[in-house]
């Protein structure tokens, strides 16, 4: 993950902005006196706030994971789609 200071952030805020949104990379806003932050395109927040609205139930997460070793070890359906 990048790296850049509080002051070089404010001084170009709107590029680094673009950089983040068209690299698809988080950039962490570091301060001398204060805590980090990250700077991260909406999308990928809303993806990461998805992912863990998935995961919060147990039971979903446990269908998720069972869903995700099946696909590993190559047990895999195909199902027809009906376009009704």
């Amino acid at each position: 993950m990048r790296h850049i200071s509080y002051s070089a952030a404010r001084a170009n805020l709107s590029a680094k902005m673009d950089e983040v949104v068209n690299d698809r990379m988080p950039t962490i806003i570091t301060r001398q006196n204060g805590n980090n932050c990250v700077l991260m395109s909406y999308e990928e927040y809303a993806s990461l706030e998805e992912t863990a609205r998935l995961y919060r139930s147990p039971a979903n997460a446990a269908h998720l994971l069972r869903s995700l070793e099946q696909i590993n070890s190559g047990k895999l359906q195909e199902h027809q789609l009906n376009d009704e």
